[in-house]
């Protein structure tokens, strides 16, 4: 029996590590990260509709062009059901910021359409139907904190980070075909072998009070800041207002700092003024307030 209209938050990420190992045969890269899901969120609601529908507040996003589109659409076939579904999205995640407000929203999607449609497919089966829709939108459906190995498709549940507010500081606009861009600037140089984000994986540092972003790592930071234009300049004036250093997210241009308090918040905003860089003040979350 379908369920009446159905609103999810949509939860973004940030990576408290990541390191790419190499490249491999397929062409992708191998990785080693850790996802964290934080209290910024768009709206996904979906209700019932003849045909599909996607609509979004911000009107480029709207349509078959929205991987929420691609979810339904896989989620449906998968079901042997028809698509039908009115999908809307509020958007506040920064659009392609490494924040993984897409795949954030198509996760969403997933649990809205599996309770419209009253499929009652269990979160194991929806993350199964999910991986051919990217690799954070598995994780996203369930949230916390996970290691991811592979393509970043291999997940391992980690033990929830303490809450914790930190400040995420997005820089205004991205570039045109960002996540194979900064991949194409890496070089050998970059790769690692993953014992970082391991290390940190195994540390009570992910339990305790004691993470901060000074413990983080991102294999993508100096590409990020040598493409992305104006952001050595936001980044630099939020190093020189925060006490602990920041830290790029997925392949950017967000990055945050953590822990963080309003004080620090107010100091980062006026720092960022005339940049046109947004600094949000938010808290990791964990897996029970993430599904």
């Amino acid at each position: 029996m379908e369920a009446d209209s159905l609103s999810i938050p949509a939860y973004a990420k940030i990576n408290l590590s990541l390191e790419v190992i190499g490249r491999r045969d397929d062409g992708y890269h191998e990785v080693a990260t850790i996802l964290q899901t934080v209290d910024l969120a768009d709206t996904v609601t979906v209700a019932p509709g003849q045909g599909l529908t996607v609509e979004c507040d911000d009107t480029d996003l709207s349509g078959e062009r929205n991987i929420v589109w691609d979810a339904a659409l896989t989620l449906a076939k998968y079901a042997g059901v028809s698509p039908n579904a009115h999908i809307t999205i509020e958007k506040r995640i920064p659009v392609a910021a490494g924040l993984g407000g897409g795949s954030a929203d198509a996760a969403a999607a997933l649990h809205g359409l599996n309770a419209l449609w009253g499929l009652n497919l269990p979160v194991t089966e929806l993350v199964s139907v999910a991986g051919s829709l990217g690799s954070d939108v598995p994780f996203l459906l369930t949230g916390g904190t996970v290691l991811g190995a592979g393509r970043g498709d291999q997940l391992e549940q980690l033990p929830a980070v303490e809450t914790t507010r930190l400040l995420l500081v997005a820089p205004c606009g991205t570039i045109t075909r960002k996540t194979p861009t900064l991949y194409g600037a890496l070089t050998p140089d970059d790769y690692s072998d993953g014992e970082q984000t391991r290390r940190l994986a195994d540390s009570a540092a992910l339990t305790a009070a004691t993470l901060t972003s000074d413990s983080c790592r991102n294999v993508f930071t100096r590409a990020a800041l040598e493409i992305f234009p104006g952001l050595n300049d936001v980044w630099e004036r939020v190093a020189a207002a925060t006490e602990f250093p920041p830290c790029l997210s997925g392949a950017g241009p967000a990055f945050f700092c953590m822990p963080s308090d309003e004080t620090e918040q107010t100091k980062v905003a006026a720092a960022l003024q005339n940049t046109e860089a947004t600094a949000y003040l938010i808290r990791t979350i964990n897996p029970a307030h993430a599904v």
